[in-house]
Parts: C-alpha cells; sequence; structure tokens
C-alpha cells in the first residue's frame, strides 16, 4: 500500500471518528486528546531518534510521518493502562528498522554477533553525548546503533531499551558493549562524501530561479507530467498534500503565503536541497527544505517540509549555495 493509499484511508477513518465540526467524540475522543498532545512533546525527540537511525534528517521525518500515520490507525486498539510515549517510539523504531533492512545496512554483521548476548555481566561504560556520538553510531549495525542512541543520547533504562527493541537487558548491555567498544576505536568523524549530480545542480538552480520570480510556467516544464508531490504536515492527522502534482494546488498556496520568503540551493548535511528561506528582521534565515527528485533531465518527485520547520534542527550543517548566500 502506497503512501497515497495510507493517506485516502487516514481521511476516511478520521472522518468516520469525528463529527461534523471536526472534533473526536466518545471513548475516542480522550484518547485521540491525549494522542495529539504526546505528539506534540515527543515529535522533537522522534525526529531525532529517526534521524540518527536512517542517516538523513528527511528520511527521518518521512519515518516518523509514516510512523504517527500508523499509531493513528491503531489508536483504537492501544491499552489505556499504558503510557503512550513508549508505543509511539516502538512504532517509530520498527519503522527504522524496516527502512534500514529495505537498504541492506549491517544485517549480515548484526546476525554474526547474535550468539554473544547473553556474556555481558555488566553495563558497559558511556562514550558520552552530543552530536559526534550521534553521527558516529551509523557505522554501526542497526541494534547496536539503537542502543547505543537510546541510551548514551536518549538516557532510557536498559529495561526501556529492551522492550523497545524486542530484545533483553543482558542483549541490550551485549550491543552496548559491541557499539561502544568500536565507537572508542573509531577515528574522527568524516563528513559522507557524495557524487555531485550535475543534472541535479542544474535543475535545482533553474528550480529556484523561477519559483522566486514566480514563473509557474516556466517551474512546469522542468516537471513531468506525471509527477508526484508529498507535502508533510505537522499534525499527524493531516496531511497537506500527497498524490499527483498537477492535482495539487501547490503552487498557488506558496504564492498565497503571507510570510516573506524564497527559495536558495543550499546542502543540507551534504545532501543537495532547495532551502525555504524566511525573512527575521534584515536577514533571510533557513527556515525548511524541499527536496527534488530527477528521471533524466525532469523532475519526477518532489517532498516538501515547509510545514516542518523542525527538520533541519538535527542537521549538523546547513549550507547556501556560494552564489545565495547573501540574498
Amino acid at each position: 500500500m502506497d503512501k497515497t493509499e495510507n493517506i485516502a484511508i487516514l481521511e476516511r477513518d478520521t472522518k468516520k471518528n469525528t463529527s461534523t465540526d471536526s472534533k473526536p467524540k466518545g471513548a475516542f475522543e480522550a484518547r485521540y486528546l491525549a494522542f495529539l498532545d504526546t505528539v506534540t512533546d515527543l515529535r522533537p525527540k522522534l525526529h531525532r531518534y529517526c534521524s540518527r537511525m536512517t542517516g538523513s534528517i528527511f528520511d527521518g521525518e518521512d519515518v516518523v510521518q509514516d510512523a504517527l500515520l500508523e499509531a493513528y490507525r491503531k489508536l483504537d486498539q492501544f491499552d489505556d493502562s499504558r503510557p503512550l510515549s513508549p508505543w509511539l517510539f516502538r512504532i517509530a523504531h520498527n519503522r527504522c528498522i524496516d527502512l534500514l533492512r529495505h537498504r541492506g545496512a549491517g544485517w549480515a554483521a548484526a546476525a554474526k554477533v547474535g550468539a554473544s548476548e547473553a556474556t555481558m555481566p555488566s553495563e558497559p561504560a558511556s562514550l558520552g553525548v552530543g552530536k559526534a556520538v550521534e553521527h558516529l553510531v551509523l557505522t554501526l549495525p542497526p541494534k547496536e546503533r539503537a542502543c547505543v542512541l537510546l541510551k548514551d543520547v536518549f538516557d532510557y533504562t536498559l529495561e526501556e531499551i529492551a522492550e523497545l527493541v524486542e530484545s533483553t537487558v543482558g542483549g541490550v548491555k551485549a550491543a552496548l558493549s559491541r557499539g561502544r567498544s568500536k565507537l572508542a576505536a573509531s577515528p574522527a568523524l568524516l563528513k559522507p562524501s557524495r557524487t555531485a549530480d550535475p543534472e541535479l545542480t542544474r535543475v535545482l538552480h533553474l528550480y529556484v530561479e523561477r519559483f522566486n520570480n514566480r514563473d509557474w510556467n516556466g517551474l512546469r516544464e522542468l516537471i513531468s507530467a506525471d509527477a508526484r508531490l508529498n507535502v508533510t504536515d505537522r499534525m499527524p492527522t493531516i496531511t497537506a498534500f500527497a498524490g499527483k502534482l498537477a492535482d495539487s494546488p501547490y503552487f498557488s498556496n506558496y504564492e498565497r503565503w503571507s510570510t516573506p520568503w524564497r527559495m536558495a540551493v543550499g546542502e543540507v548535511d551534504g545532501e543537495p536541497v532547495m532551502i525555504i528561506l524566511q525573512r527575521s528582521a534584515d536577514t533571510w534565515t533557513p527556515y525548511s527544505a524541499v527536496r527534488l527528485h530527477l528521471d533524466g533531465n525532469r523532475i519526477d518527485r518532489i517532498v516538501d517540509y515547509a510545514h516542518c520547520p523542525w527538520v533541519l534542527g538535527p542537521a549538523t550543517s546547513t549550507v547556501l549555495s556560494t552564489s545565495q548566500a547573501a540574498v
């Protein structure tokens, strides 16, 4: 089932569980409101965790979106006697693992060490916290990565981690020991190198130039007829848009945006993207970002994070291209 089908189901279920004033009623209402309150507080932490697990702040946000959608769909099955936060974190964690499994990241290595999980009698020493550790964990297999993040960055207990990663306390201790030992022996963190795509760079600059000039027809010349658009939203029960760009009010919505804005070509953690800038006092500051994907020399997918300004928060670097750094 693709994201568009999921959105259609979500809209149907939302209508089914709400009245004409769009507010959930009855037993579902209290659970729904508690869900929204928890998501508001937990979302930055979820995004940070998923970003470190996947290695991308954008993939991390996509995972969080999917996880919250899944949680909302299962809300009527939730046991109200249990706290919501661990349940939401576990869904997000499982989504990260699904993505990593799809990539094939570290699964063979993880399998080789599985037999030694019961050999650690005590909790190994922590390496401390900080962004360096958060990024170094990308060199670890998924289970070790999750355990180090949850213990050393998010300060979960061994018991909480064991439940979340579906292991035992002994298994978590073993994964922590392996992960911390590998990190302690790791060289200084190097920025990941990316192979520059000249065509993507060319299209990004054309797109930004035409977007800032509000040349919507010129923009459409860069985009394939069946291009897909996903505009993410801050609320798990609302998706701004997910479907064919041709069926969306995407450009007209930007034209009506009351806050002064413009686009710039840039990089976020080394990934070429369009950075949304907003006017603040006498300067333009990065607000959020837009990802483009090309099929040949035409854009076939746009993912817009304008409604999720927190997405840039965990980034190590957000850099505007030299030609636009002084806009």
